[in-house]
């Protein structure tokens, strides 16, 4: 069934894309559950098997209903292109009790026996530990799950923002939602969202949040009703290499040219990156990688920009002519 969010005027201008570690958190652990969302992620769900055994996840999978509501306050849209999990964690710990019982309440019952369960009368009888147990399994699922590959995942999802930015800004949000998926359509002000639930919503100049997930894949997500601003949640681009080896070493040519360092550097720039997750992937000192980028920046191969908390580097034509042959989405 189609859900369809109208734009006015002033939803244009407030548009926006964000990524969310807690998202990716919680459709992390959707997808222990759910096979067919698990053809991408076997090597991590291979090396976290053992770990993922240890934790109790059945609170939160009792909130993820196959068909119907989840819990918004458990996953509100992003404040901005740039939280961290801690002041997203901070928010879901500060929810109110009350309204987040009614929305619980309302994804219990989409899911059978689940408001007679324990958990469910114990949730209901008492909101304010069920706050706390939630977002207490949430943290420990993140620094379980998450956390450890999260230098990683942010690369991959922040390339995906820095690329359909681009797009944005030679296409229009009319040419790139259809872009972003297959399951979007766009006409005349309206996006239609090809998902399971039916939802229906106009944006009343809130705009919309656009978020690229690792884990969502191969669904999509549009949901979140008032007072949350609505969101649309997509398969970044690049997840089939995610869990890739690093590409190949250098040429030996751009050895001899740049150094073993700069050129590693180099050639594993396929898509915008940060210092830290440079250096998380490549298996060098931040301090070592910051001074090659700096050098490789001063020569002309790289540019930068800010992106939130950090600044992302990416070839310039002279560094991609320099790096021919490396496949973009790898090495991840």
């Amino acid at each position: 069934m189609p859900s369809r969010l109208h734009f006015g005027e002033d939803d244009f201008l407030r548009c926006r894309f964000a990524v969310s570690p807690l998202w990716e958190t919680q459709d992390a652990v959707r997808t222990l559950k759910r096979p067919e969302r698990q053809g991408y992620q076997v090597p991590w769900l291979r090396r976290i098997r053992a770990t993922a055994a240890t934790l109790d996840l059945t609170p939160l999978w009792l909130l993820m209903p196959r068909r119907g509501h989840s819990p918004d306050w458990l996953s509100p849209p992003p404040t901005g292109p740039a939280v961290t999990f801690e002041e997203e964690i901070a928010a879901v710990r500060a929810s109110d009790p009350e309204a987040a019982r009614a929305d619980t309440a309302k994804s219990l019952a989409d899911t059978p026996g689940a408001l007679e369960s324990s958990y469910g009368r114990a949730w209901l009888a008492d909101p304010e530990r069920m706050v706390r147990e939630l977002a207490d399994a949430l943290e420990l699922a993140w620094r379980t799950l998450i956390a450890p590959d999260w230098p990683r995942l942010r690369a991959l999802l922040e390339a995906d923002v820095a690329f359909h930015s681009r797009r944005l800004a030679e296409v229009g949000l009319g040419g790139l939602l259809p872009e972003i998926s297959r399951r979007f359509g766009w006409d005349a002000g309206t996006l239609t969202v090809e998902s399971r639930g039916l939802h229906e919503r106009r944006l009343d100049g809130r705009g919309l949040v656009l978020m690229p997930s690792v884990f969502v894949w191969p669904d999509v997500v549009s949901s979140f009703d008032p007072p949350w601003q609505s969101m649309v949640v997509y398969p970044a681009r690049g997840i089939g290499g995610l869990w890739a080896e690093p590409a190949g070493r250098a040429p030996d040519s751009l050895v001899r040219l740049l150094g073993r360092g700069r050129a590693a550097v180099l050639t594993a720039l396929d898509e915008p990156a940060g210092t830290g997750a440079l250096a998380h992937r490549l298996g060098l000192a931040p301090s070592s990688v910051s001074a090659h980028l700096t050098v490789l920046r001063d020569a002309g191969l790289l540019t930068s920009r800010r992106y939130g908390h950090q600044v992302l580097y990416e070839r310039t034509p002279l560094g991609m002519a320099l790096a021919p042959g490396v496949a973009p989405g790898t090495g991840n």
